[in-house]
């Protein structure tokens, strides 16, 4: 067929009167109601499949593009995706906001009204999930042939409260109004095949094909949300799975005979695999259920694939060729064994040739260095829940040693360490060995990052694949965290640059350097984070009932609850201002909101008994009127996408001090430098690459780099040494012990207490001076008020690098070899 044939008519208008028709239909036909009777939900709905429809029209002209040219796609596997409202971004990639307010305004309601109603899609928890989210941003935004494949998590992570200070988690129930930015196609359901036995296959019976006869299967039904770009018109999708029972699944029999829970039991085991974002794995079921969801999406989105490919495609000697996979971290590496299962034992491919595609189609990135975030897996979990695949892992693992020991003969401990098996008490799958093995490139996300992976985590590989090992640094979407957190400074910005052009070219901040001396234009910056600090001021009363000073100095600490990221060191380090002010209260101090955002796993207890200590130290400072006066600490619950629009944009100083070598990049410290913060921060993932480009000088740099925290624990590192030899660290330390954040209870917190004496694994007692020291040089830096303003400019002039579009290019060029297909209008 030609495009042409493959091209839609137009359905929808390019002006405010077409937009406004279709909006009162919408109104009437989709949600079957009136102006006169339309709930809120109703307006938020309405506006949405409105806004949508513009969507709808470039996505039918981006498939025509893609099918006409037949190019290279790249498809990115991913348990996460934090998206953010889509509302808001969908107004600005349409341009249509300036239609909306006005037709609001005629109608009788704002558009924040409606907004309320847009809820964040609950598809993610952190950095890795925001991440993904703007890369698929950035694939669209360059014209790149791509769709994102996930899972519909029915809950999501789950939703953040607070019940006298501890942490309680509620669910996310983020589809309870529906969500109109989304497709359902069950046509295309996938069934997926758990537990069973293999046998040999009749017509391959000598070799390594075999039949998989599954003992459970469940369908997945897959939903698509629309991608769109940037000042283009390319709109991509990302398919999102749904997990289903098989039609057989109601058991009518028992329902008759009043067994009503035994009759749908297989209904609910089924639809448990999307029902929540990571599982509970401290439990045996816990732990499956985690891993038939990694598996659950692998298996949809590889014959998902593979349908795609052969729309235009016969025969396999040309799929690696059309067809790139990026892993995002370990989660989704069971394609590997998937595409291997696909190929060899339903498509007939001989192995060698099967592995050949598939080593040509993957590439993997890794997002950690710590041991534990490496997943692996118990063989016989495996063996039971994935028979097949456990096979294949043994396949390939015995044909790569092989090819080990070929390239170091007599050397017994290198295949041991390189295995796929880790061989123990208890036999466990690498799921990052499994990776780089099955792979083309591997990647790290930090310059600092990737070093270290190279030179310890995945060292033996590096060794053997030089070639193979690469370094993407991380990005994010300037067109949401700047220009639709910030909109203030984003019209300053093009007011000083002249036009919009730096949202699609960031490295165009620089022309910003040559204002950092006007005198007017940083009083024009100042004036906007005023404004900025404001809002937020507003925000965390209505959150937390807290009044913050907007001319204080906001210090935020904003990321996920772990003890590498090292909050407990921002808690000790407020404790100690607490403790300054009590014994001076006569003294002049720097006013400062110091504000805490994140969330713990549910099964991390460490953590939410830090959570319950920062919220009791804020109930002390912030309702003691000395205190008061000079210190706020605020803890706002449920952090998100959402949040994080009103934070960074507020915010004065970021917060990046976790134990060198530990942090793979962080994003976050990109965001806040983007936006003006200046980062105290350690030298440790892409805060390496912030301090080198802002400069040093307007960077807060204080412990230990990486070699020498390594070096600190091979001698032997003694946390109560630290607490011993330091005064203040000693009182903070003993602060918490005496129980003066528990009314008197002493054990309220006596567990954190003896993590930071006794174990401490990220050290943060060793670089609590070095940090405390400059914090002080912090204060001092804000007292002169043009140098603070003059370095947070330049911190925003100098982050061009950091936008997700560099590091998509990046991708293109060095991994993916993939090429732009342009659409037109």
């Amino acid at each position: 067929m030609t495009e042409a044939r493959h091209r839609p008519r137009r359905t929808v208008g390019d002006s405010l009167e077409d937009f406004e028709r279709d909006l009162i239909s919408n109104l009437y036909y989709q949600r079957g109601t009136t102006i006169e009777s339309a709930s809120g939900p109703d307006g938020y709905h309405t506006l949405a499949v409105t806004v949508r429809d513009r969507l709808v029209d470039r996505y039918a002209r981006t498939a025509a593009a893609h099918y006409a040219a037949n190019p290279r796609f790249v498809y990115y596997l991913s348990a996460e995706y934090l998206l953010g409202r889509q509302l808001r971004q969908n107004l600005l990639y349409t341009d249509t906001e300036r239609w909306v307010r006005p037709i609001a305004e005629d109608l009788g309601v704002s558009l924040e009204a409606l907004e309320v109603y847009d809820v964040e899609p609950g598809l993610g928890n952190g950095g890795l999930g925001r991440l993904a989210a703007c890369l698929l941003d950035s694939l669209a935004t360059l014209d790149i042939p791509a769709v994102g494949y996930g899972i519909r998590y029915e809950f999501g992570i789950f939703k953040q409260t607070f019940r006298d200070g501890r942490q309680v988690e509620r669910p996310d129930d983020w589809t309870f109004y529906g969500n109109p930015w989304e497709f359902p196609a069950p046509d295309d359901r996938q069934l997926v095949g758990f537990y069973g036995a293999t046998q040999p296959d009749p017509r391959d019976p000598g070799g390594l094909r075999r039949v998989w006869v599954p003992g459970e299967t469940v369908r997945g039904e897959p939903r698509h949300m629309l991608v769109p770009g940037y000042g283009t018109q390319t709109v991509n999708i990302i398919r999102l799975w749904q997990a289903r029972a098989s039609r057989e699944s109601f058991d009518l029999a028992r329902f008759g005979v009043g067994q009503y829970v035994e009759a749908v039991d297989d209904i609910v085991r089924a639809e448990n695999i999307s029902k929540v974002l990571y599982p509970d794995d401290s439990t045996e079921p816990g732990r499956e259920l985690r891993l038939k969801q990694q598996y659950f999406l692998v298996a949809c989105s590889l014959r998902d694939i593979i349908r795609r490919y052969r729309l235009r495609n016969s025969g396999w000697e040309h799929f690696a060729d059309k067809v790139v996979i990026q892993l995002n971290d370990t989660h989704p590496v069971m394609a590997v064994t998937e595409l291997m299962r696909l190929l060899v034992d339903e498509h007939g491919v001989g192995w060698d040739e099967a592995w050949d595609i598939t080593r040509r189609t993957f590439n993997y990135t890794c997002h950690t260095l710590l041991p534990e975030a490496l997943e692996t897996w118990p063989v016989r979990l495996l063996e039971r829940l994935l028979p097949r695949h456990m096979e294949i892992i043994y396949a390939i693992n015995h044909f790569f040693l092989e090819e080990v020991r070929a390239a170091y003969p007599g050397d017994t401990d290198m295949p041991r360490r390189m295995s796929i098996i880790q061989e123990g008490d208890e036999r466990r799958v690498r799921m990052a060995h499994l990776a780089v093995i099955g792979s083309t490139a591997v990647n790290g996300v930090a310059e600092l990052q990737t070093k270290l992976l190279a030179e310890t985590t995945l060292h033996d590989f590096a060794v053997l694949w030089p070639e193979r090992f690469h370094n993407v640094t991380n990005g994010v979407t300037p067109r949401r965290f700047l220009r639709m957190a910030n909109p203030r400074l984003s019209e300053l910005i093009t007011g000083a640059l002249g036009d919009e052009g730096w949202l699609t070219d960031l490295e165009r901040l620089h022309g910003l350097g040559t204002h950092a001396d006007d005198p007017d234009f940083r009083a024009a910056w100042r004036a906007v984070k005023r404004q900025n600090k404001g809002d937020l001021a507003a925000a965390v009363e209505r959150a937390t009932g807290v009044l913050i000073d907007p001319d204080a100095l906001a210090d935020v600490m904003i990321k996920r609850f772990h003890e590498y990221k090292r909050q407990q060191l921002k808690l000790l380090h407020v404790i100690t201002m607490m403790n300054r002010i009590r014994a001076d209260p006569q003294a002049t101090y720097v006013p400062r909101t110091v504000l805490f955002g994140g969330k713990a796993a549910p099964g991390y207890l460490a953590m939410k008994q830090l959570i319950e200590l920062v919220n009791a130290v804020a109930g002390v400072v912030n309702t003691d009127p000395v205190l008061a006066r000079h210190l706020r600490v605020v803890f706002p619950p449920d952090y998100n996408v959402t949040k994080a629009q009103f934070v960074i944009p507020a915010a004065d100083l970021s917060e990046q001090i976790s134990l060198a070598g530990k942090e793979a990049s962080g994003t976050g410290n990109m965001k806040l430098a983007l936006n003006g913060a200046l980062t105290i921060g350690t030298l440790d993932g892409a805060n390496i690459e912030i301090r080198d480009r802002v400069g040093a000088d307007n960077f807060f740099l204080f412990g230990m780099d990486a070699q020498a925290a390594a070096d600190l624990r091979r001698s032997g590192y003694s946390p109560r040494a630290y607490y011993e030899a330091d005064f203040e660290l000693r009182l903070a330390v003993d602060t918490i012990a005496s129980g003066a954040f528990a009314k008197g209870d002493r054990d309220a917190f006596a567990p954190v207490v003896d993590a930071m004496l006794h174990r401490d694994e990220y050290m943060a007692l060793a670089d609590y001076r070095a940090y405390v020291d400059c914090q002080d040089t912090v204060e001092q830096a804000w007292l002169d008020t043009e140098r603070w303003t003059r370095m947070s400019i330049l911190n925003t002039a100098r982050c061009g690098f950091f936008s997700s579009d560099r590091t998509v290019r990046e991708y293109c060029e060095r991994i993916w070899k993939v090429d732009p297909v342009r659409v037109n209008p």
